[in-house]
């Protein structure tokens, strides 16, 4: 499992024009699945999204994690990130795990990540349009096996 995490002052999801999730400050995380991920690969990968330190502390070092300021994720399913571009200039999506094998996991990944902050989520599967402060610009790919 792969989660592309940026750190924002906010972000909002939308669906056909409706926004169907927000958040203040805190993480949107892309998260993608590949064919060899369990739900013991999604509870690692929220643990480590969770405690993962990417916010200032008093002194201006990043040094804080969700947890430590009690903030939120907006978690979006991108089956994108196991895209592979080695060669020419089509993207092969063969890595990433179809709708039947994903979704499960991406949902334990949201519950497992429950346990230690807010999370709200896109719409799996859907087209959906993300907008977000990018704060820093801080972005960061965390990979379990």
């Amino acid at each position: 499992m792969k989660a592309l995490l940026q750190r924002v002052g906010r972000a909002t999801v939308t669906v056909d024009g409706v926004t169907v999730s927000a958040i203040h400050a805190g993480l949107v995380v892309f998260v993608g699945v590949t064919h060899t991920d369990t739900p013991q690969t999604a509870i690692t990968l929220a643990k480590k999204v969770a405690h993962c330190r990417l916010f200032d502390d008093a002194n201006g070092v990043m040094n804080e994690s969700l947890q430590d300021q009690g903030l939120s994720v907006l978690s979006i399913s991108q089956f994108t990130l196991y895209a592979a571009t080695q060669k020419g200039h089509r993207p092969s999506y063969l890595d990433a795990a179809n709708g039947e094998v994903a979704q499960p996991l991406y949902e334990a990944f949201n519950q497992a990540l429950r346990t230690y902050c807010p999370v709200a989520t896109g719409v799996f599967g859907a087209d959906m349009t993300i907008d977000m402060q990018h704060q820093g610009p801080v972005t960061l790919l965390l990979e379990v096996d």
